[in-house]
């Protein structure tokens, strides 16, 4: 369509405007992200990526009917993995995405003022439509690319956590310590079993304190599961102690019908660690 590529040749002569512009009608009091960044390289980096963003959308009047997102492909995969976006809450992110919007149909008011006559109302509404399903398509990948980079970031922490949640201590070649803190559900009672399991068979220990001073709540759930580590650890000639129930956490195991009396229990792991001596 000759309406397309005037409105293209139009848009190119702007690219920069329409970035300086976005920029500095930009809300920059808000308290977290990219958008309110006082590093210069930030800043730099961010009107560089919303003019690499001008530059591809213009391309899609240069010749109309070509796939959408693989023209912005490599913009979104880079944009949504970059870390001051991925800092950035998805709304602000989706308010500056459809502020990139308005003034693209803005531009677009002005385009068809200045060719007015020259080109039909009907032509002028198919480039509206052209921005709008674009912007549409862009910001669902984006959100979608987004999401799964900041779920795999969250993964990566999640195991971390885990890691440094259950760490066995070595008091000596055959004894070790293994302090638990917080809440304690299926998932990572089941890491804790696997990691004791391998830690104890891989040092060769003989004898495993477990603390629970730092376990908020004990239910059913919790001591099955800790019997089920206390079992396995057994199978692989490993002593299990138990210390550091308080009486909160032992007064509601019994309400509940829990039973510790064929474990070997202490009421704090410095006694446990005297009697072992």
């Amino acid at each position: 369509m000759q309406v397309s590529k005037e409105f293209y040749k139009y848009l190119t002569e702007r690219t920069w405007q329409l970035t300086e512009d976005w920029y500095e009608s930009l809300d920059k009091s808000d308290p977290t992200g990219v958008y309110n960044s006082q590093d210069p390289k930030v800043i730099q980096t961010l009107k560089k990526q919303n003019h690499e963003f001008h530059e591809r959308f213009c391309v899609l009047f240069e010749d109309v009917g070509q796939d959408t997102l693989l023209n912005f492909e490599n913009w979104i995969e880079k944009t949504a993995k970059d870390e001051e976006h991925l800092k950035t809450p998805i709304h602000f992110i989706l308010r500056e995405f459809f502020r990139t919007q308005d003034q693209y149909l803005e531009f677009l008011k002005e385009f068809s003022r200045e060719h007015d006559n020259t080109f039909s109302p009907e032509e002028i509404q198919l480039l509206n439509e052209l921005i709008i399903k674009t912007f549409s398509l862009v910001i669902s990948k984006f959100a979608e690319e987004n999401y799964e980079h900041s779920q795999r970031r969250l993964g990566a922490q999640q195991e971390m956590i885990k890691e440094l949640s259950s760490p066995i201590i070595l008091i000596d070649d055959k004894t070790g310590v293994l302090p638990l803190i917080g809440d304690i559900d299926t998932g990572r009672a089941k890491y804790i079993l696997e990691n004791s399991l391998a830690q104890c068979a891989e040092k060769n220990l003989e004898h495993l304190f477990i603390d629970l001073s730092g376990v908020i709540m004990v239910d059913t759930m919790v001591a099955h599961q800790i019997f089920q580590i206390i079992d396995s650890l057994g199978l692989i000639g490993v002593k299990c102690t138990l210390s550091g129930i308080r009486p909160e956490i032992a007064q509601t195991s019994v309400q509940l019908g829990i039973s510790f009396e064929n474990i070997s229990i202490t009421s704090t792991l410095a006694n446990a660690l005297k009697m072992a001596r």
